[in-house]
């Protein structure tokens, strides 16, 4: 959008290609400043950036009996909310999302009125402030997809939240396989699994219900659940989550997310578990963390940010070398099984204890060459996979 200002003391107007209109007011509302705020927050994450589609970089304000209806989507993210407001004058427009939101958090934390005319541009007054502000046609803005024939499935925010923040950043960072960018959320019916793997590692998260749910199963863009996490609050509320054939829809009451599927065929990662071990340690997962970064210092500086783990008799010892200096780690843990060196990139383990809170968790090994599955003492609520670094023989 190309948009041009002119201060004064007391006046701030903006005008669009260089035109200016008379004020009509077709669209005219209130509400707090701070309501405003809040609401561009959360639905400007949605917002597109660098996009060939002038329109997509604005938010659309949209009257409705709830007060006033946000919306901003990029085409493949879309995000809807509510705020209260007085509404004067029914109406829409399209305003520059970014802009838009700048101009809200300078304003004093007073009660606003934005008013349209029929040129579209917006007159924003508070207190002794007055911003004018060109706007595009409401009706030009794509409309977020309907989730048509969906499956849902109702959870707590603080559940799905914690689902989705233990699993994602495991997903993958390039696009050489598109559908490793995204997490795999299945349900058999009894239990809900949120999946991601990079092809180095995997994350697992699942959750029992004791009410049976639809069985079902898609591939959510990362992107897009990281987002939503951002937006759920940490508490009781209910979400529904819904899938249709293409779009994943997450209805928080006030504000809706809905997003585009990824397309293709999720690898079969029950098939890369293993079933047994060879080699059990249970270990404090705040001191096990604590070694693994200290040894990361170090690991860092080689050449594959290598680590290596040895264990036997009770123990495990964590060395790192590099051209600088070396670290040796040694911590008390609990072992059954055969004695074991494997070697690890540092991040991957480091990342995975960081998405755990549990006080003691489980390592399990087969070999040396063979995926070690790290998950809690306790129950079976995650579970977590990384591939060593081949550095011994078999």
């Amino acid at each position: 959008m190309v948009f041009h200002e002119i201060n004064s003391p007391t006046t701030t107007t903006t005008t669009y290609k260089n035109r200016r209109y008379k004020e009509e007011p077709p669209m005219r509302f209130t509400c707090l400043a701070s309501d405003m705020v809040n609401g561009l927050n959360i639905v400007t994450r949605a917002i597109a950036t660098r996009s060939t589609i002038q329109i997509l970089e604005g938010v659309l304000l949209t009257t409705c009996p709830e007060g006033l209806r946000l919306t901003c989507t990029d085409l493949a993210l879309g995000i809807e909310t509510h705020i209260d407001a007085e509404i004067a004058e029914e109406g829409s427009v399209v305003l520059p999302g970014k802009l838009l939101a700048e101009i809200m958090r300078k304003l004093p934390e007073e009660r606003m009125e934005l008013r349209v005319n029929d040129q579209n541009v917006a007159s924003i007054r508070c207190a002794g402030s007055r911003t004018t502000l060109s706007g595009l046609d409401a009706q030009e803005y794509p409309p977020l997809p309907e989730v048509g024939d969906a499956k849902s499935v109702s959870l707590s925010a603080s559940l799905l939240k914690d689902m989705i923040q233990r699993t994602t950043f495991a997903i993958a960072t390039d696009e050489t396989r598109p559908i490793l960018t995204g997490c795999l959320i299945e349900s058999d019916g009894h239990e809900l699994c949120v999946v991601a793997l990079d092809g180095f590692r995997l994350a697992l998260r699942r959750q029992e219900f004791q009410e049976e749910i639809p069985a079902f199963s898609a591939v959510a863009p990362g992107k897009v659940l990281n987002e939503l996490a951002r937006i759920l609050e940490d508490g009781e509320q209910s979400v529904s989550l819904m899938w249709g054939t293409s779009h994943l829809l997450a209805d928080m009451g006030s504000t809706r997310v809905v997003a585009r599927l990824l397309e293709g065929e999720f690898i079969r990662y029950r098939q890369i578990l293993p079933a047994d071990w060879q080699t059990r340690v249970r270990a404090s997962k705040r001191e096990l963390e604590a070694a693994m970064d200290r040894a990361s210092l170090m690991a860092r500086e080689g050449k594959n940010n290598l680590v290596k783990l040895h264990m036997e008799d009770g123990m495990m010892l964590i060395t790192s070398n590099a051209e600088l200096g070396d670290v040796r780690e040694e911590i008390q843990v609990e072992t059954e099984g055969r004695d074991l060196d494997i070697a690890f990139n540092v991040r991957y383990i480091s990342d995975t204890l960081r998405a755990i809170e549990d006080e003691q968790i489980v390592l399990r090994f087969n070999s040396n060459v063979s995926p070690c599955v790290i998950c809690p003492a306790e129950g079976d609520r995650y579970l977590y996979l990384a591939l060593p670094v081949r550095v011994f023989s078999a």
